[in-house]
């Protein structure tokens, strides 16, 4: 059953910067339309359903030289796409206002540019979607979550080693500037971390997927891989999951769903504690900063085998919660290879 006393629809849409009127998707004449832009530099998009879009093209148009000459020229919205916040017009307006043609086809876009961004905001089709921008060679950021479920998110990491394509994909969280305080050092050896998130579930996806995984994405980024067991205290409102590290750290995420909740938390190390989060838009900024370098290196700033822990412990607390509360191992969701 999906729950949505904390709602995400408002949010997202109150957090959006749509501009008026309506964007036309598929009218005939936009296939034709010349697409200006700097070749090796031009990026596409894929998915007008998300803030995300309209907040990412604007930030890379609009950035200086730390944008390193790179600039979003054409999007493209599958025609099934679930439109779950209502919001496709105004974000096909919002982009185009910054310059980006629209294009009818997954063939246009990758035509039209040379790495990608891929914003549908529903997990589903992610993989359907990223297939042929992998078969394609062009390095691809993949929006949270990376897919609905544990299967999908290694159907997407076999591909891409396949194709031999460089992705990532990553909530902003990960990059907020108080948690790489603490990735850097700034507490030393961390010891355990407890975030918050909002954590309204959508039923076709993993429970944490649909948004608790901003909470998860800091807490991996301070804490790294080796989580071994996973328990999950579930309430109708309220989450509270728990993941035991392999060397006996431990690491918590609480998920709220009837009150409004920021996404914050605090790291413990052996030097002292700091706060994690809050997330601002300035932490987008961060995103793209690392979205840039990542298409000029070809090098992911998180690895596949983290993402796919990182799908691992959700599907631990899915199975922890059908369980009433069980302790699900994570290493037994993941082969010895993806280890």
């Amino acid at each position: 059953m999906r729950i949505k006393k904390y709602n995400r629809r408002e949010f997202v849409k109150a957090a959006s910067f749509a501009a008026a009127g309506v964007g036309v998707l598929h009218h005939p004449f936009l296939q034709a339309r010349p697409l200006a832009a700097l070749a090796g530099k031009r990026v596409g998009v894929i998915g007008l359903d998300t803030s995300h879009s309209e907040v990412f093209t604007r930030m890379i148009n609009t950035g200086g030289a730390e944008m390193r000459g790179y600039r979003v020229v054409a999007a493209y919205h599958p025609a099934a796409n679930r439109d779950i916040l209502n919001i496709k017009p105004q974000m096909a307006a919002a982009v185009q206002k910054h310059g980006v043609r629209l294009v009818n086809s997954m063939d246009a876009l990758l035509d039209a540019c040379d790495a990608v961004l891929l914003e549908t905001i529903d997990g589903v089709p992610h993989l359907e979607q990223a297939l042929p921008v992998l078969k394609a060679g062009k390095p691809v950021f993949i929006d949270k979550p990376l897919s609905a479920t544990l299967e999908g998110a290694k159907a997407i990491v076999a591909a891409a080693e396949k194709y031999k394509t460089p992705f990532f994909s990553s909530s902003s969280l990960r990059f907020d500037a108080n948690v790489q305080k603490v990735v850097a050092g700034s507490i030393g050896r961390v010891t355990g971390g407890d975030v918050f998130t909002p954590a309204e579930m959508e039923s076709s996806h993993l429970d944490m997927a649909w948004y608790a995984l901003h909470g998860l994405e800091m807490l991996y980024a301070v804490l790294g891989r080796g989580c071994k067991s996973v328990t999950r205290l579930y309430q109708e409102e309220t989450d509270i999951i728990i993941g035991t590290w392999e060397d006996g750290r431990m690491g918590t995420v609480r998920g709220v769903r009837k009150w409004p909740a920021g996404i914050a938390g605090t790291a413990f190390g052996e030097k002292g504690t700091a706060p994690l989060g809050p997330f601002s838009e300035a932490t987008y900024q961060q995103l793209i900063g690392q979205i840039i370098h990542f298409f000029d290196s070809k090098v992911p700033p998180v690895s596949a085998a983290e993402t796919l822990e990182l799908f691992a412990f959700m599907q631990a607390a899915d199975e922890s919660r059908r369980n009433q509360g069980r302790s699900v191992s994570v290493a037994s969701l993941l082969t010895n290879n993806e280890r």
